[in-house]
């Protein structure tokens, strides 16, 4: 007998009666959930704020004294210099600055553009939805491409189709991307005609909803092609390695001998277990999105993000590079926050661990 009643036989004391018994299991699951989730936000928090520290001193040391460049048109005197950089704030001392700038960037004020003279939140707003156009289109196109192609060349290995396809992913992946720009727009724009080279819209074009939209897509057939191009590769190689690692495991044996057809095989029993390590890939194209294409948006002269950033660097405003280098990286931080936060419930080792 023990105080909470009969001893069963063996001598282990009965579970109380109010315990269920995969109560304690899951108290142990969310508490390792809990702890978990604070490793990684802790880590992205850590890199978020080694980010802001970097840009704020980065684009000081590289972007030269903004007086120099806002007067660079015109002659002015010590007095109007001293005036215009009390104005913009930088004759406080330098722990101010990073504080006003900190503050700032954690409420959304970032300030003002030194070369268009507007508010930089403004200018992100204006241009993001160009970026995300070319790039999630991009992205898409590139992920769909690159798993369909890579799966079927991992499980045909060896093969024509396989070897070929390799081939030319690699050579595509290797291409510098402004080169591949250049022949794409000789090619389909020069020689054939049949498509836009620069910008997001024809001035022609009648301010309607169904002509804008075509003229818009008819302006970012060769940008994507460009993007879908030379990134989907990457896509390519990961998920035939995937699927490599998968050929020869015994579920796919006792699948076949249960009498599936390979594709179903593959599709059903191979292809779900090899995207487990693609999630990684498919999480940082999407904070990707937001960064965009720098050079794909500058050959294209598409008015994005991309662009953006590149006319800072030649102004150069320094401002803008540190908006939008904050921008860049948090949006790649947080995908890959989203992904260590995905594969808790998707890869069992990790709970177990």
């Amino acid at each position: 007998m023990t105080a909470d009643g009969p001893t069963p036989a063996g001598g282990a004391p009965a579970p109380s009666a109010g315990r269920r018994p995969g109560g304690a299991a899951r108290e142990r699951g969310s508490s390792g959930f809990g702890r978990y989730l604070f490793k990684h936000v802790s880590g992205a928090a850590v890199s978020l704020l080694l980010v802001l520290f970097s840009s704020f001193f980065i684009f000081r040391l590289i972007a030269g004294d903004p007086i120099d460049q806002l007067t660079k048109e015109r002659p002015v005197s010590p007095e109007e210099r001293a005036a215009l950089r009390a104005e913009l704030g930088l004759d406080r001392p330098m722990w101010q600055q990073f504080w006003d700038y900190i503050t700032g960037t954690l409420t959304m004020d970032l300030g003002d553009s030194f070369q268009y003279r507007r508010p930089i939140f403004d200018l992100i707003v204006e241009r993001l939805p160009a970026t995300i156009l070319l790039s999630g289109t991009g992205m898409v196109l590139a992920v769909l491409l690159g798993f369909w192609i890579g799966t079927r060349s991992g499980w045909k290995q060896g093969t024509r189709f396989d070897r070929g396809h390799v081939a030319t992913g690699l050579l595509l992946y290797s291409a510098p991307t402004f080169w591949l720009g250049m022949i794409v727009i000789l090619v389909f724009a020069r020689y054939l005609g049949v498509f836009p080279v620069n910008g997001m819209r024809s001035p022609s074009t009648p301010p309607e909803f169904w002509p804008e939209a075509l003229d818009v897509a008819h302006h970012l057939v060769l940008p994507v092609l460009t993007y879908t191009a030379v990134v989907y590769a990457g896509y390519l190689m990961i998920m035939r390695s995937s699927i490599l690692d998968e050929i020869g495991n015994d579920y796919l044996t006792t699948a076949r001998a249960k009498g599936l057809r390979d594709d179903e095989v593959r599709d059903r029993h191979a292809v779900p277990n090899a995207l487990l390590p693609t999630v990684t890939l498919v999480f940082l194209a999407i904070g990707g999105v937001v960064n965009g294409s720098i050079v794909t948006e500058t050959v294209f002269s598409w008015p994005g993000l991309g662009s953006l950033f590149v006319q800072a660097i030649f102004y150069p405003d320094r401002p803008v590079l540190q908006a939008l280098f904050v921008l860049f990286s948090a949006s790649t931080i947080l995908a890959v926050l989203a992904a260590e936060v995905l594969y808790w419930f998707i890869d069992p080792r990790i709970r177990k661990s």
